[in-house]
């Protein structure tokens, strides 16, 4: 095992929480076609990086992000509806779990709470995990209030990298903060995990290494061999403290 394996050794979760895109869903390049769709809609060409700054953004300030880019933010609202119009359609006709995700999720199932926090609309999240085959396996999906104060519990939801839906996302486990596990692709839901107060497992390509080190551990996939060996350590069902 890796050195940052080590830093979980001894530690286990009361809960675990799952982002979506791109962690349980392979929806990352769904959302660039989208964005891209968008772009050529409109007659813009985004400039370079841009894929990597709108990872995991929440579509609605991603949508704000491409028309502040493009110098045109009276565009932010018809640019948002064309963007999460366009990724609908796409993840409907092609619902594709990551590498190791489903096994992993069902391994996990029935002896923990599962929920999922994404920043993704809640009529995706369930439609894309319903149609994998994943939907029953969670407790709890938490995504950002759209608007004004009602969210979960009556109380407003922010967006990631805001903490709201992963510590929502904990309480509704039962489990504090501390006591939960996040498993993220972006380093914009880390962000959120972390200022939640969530251990955090990384998961896809290693990023640069002062990003990867924000996680407590980093893993290809969620097939890794090192997570596996990690979860395999934890107590039975009912044993956890």
């Amino acid at each position: 095992m890796t050195d940052t394996t080590n830093v979980l050794t001894g530690w286990f979760p009361q809960a675990v929480v799952f982002d979506c895109d791109g962690t349980l869903m392979d929806t990352e390049s769904h959302w660039q076609d989208a964005r891209n769709q968008v772009f050529r809609d409109f007659g813009i060409h985004p400039a370079p990086g841009f894929a990597e700054r709108a990872k995991g953004v929440h579509y609605i300030d991603c949508g704000r992000l491409m028309a502040q880019e493009a110098d045109k933010p009276k565009l932010a609202a018809e640019m948002t509806d064309s963007l999460l119009r366009h990724f609908t359609v796409q993840v409907a006709e092609d619902p594709v779990t990551m590498p190791g995700a489903a096994d992993f999720v069902r391994r996990l199932s029935g002896s923990l709470p599962l929920a999922v926090a994404s920043n993704c609309p809640l009529s995706v999240v369930e439609s894309s995990l319903d149609r994998a085959g994943l939907l029953g396996h969670f407790e709890h999906v938490v995504v950002p209030s759209e608007e004004g104060p009602a969210g979960v519990g009556g109380e407003h939801v922010r967006p990631k990298p805001w903490p709201d839906v992963y510590a929502t996302a904990a309480r509704l486990c039962g489990a504090a903060s501390e006591q939960a596990l996040a498993v993220e692709d972006s380093m914009t839901g880390i962000e959120s995990a972390l200022r939640a107060g969530l251990r955090v497992v990384g998961v896809g390509p290693r990023p640069r290494p002062e990003d990867a080190a924000r996680a407590d551990l980093w893993v290809p996939a969620l097939n890794a061999p090192d997570l596996s060996a990690w979860v395999e350590s934890w107590p039975a069902d009912g044993a956890r403290e």
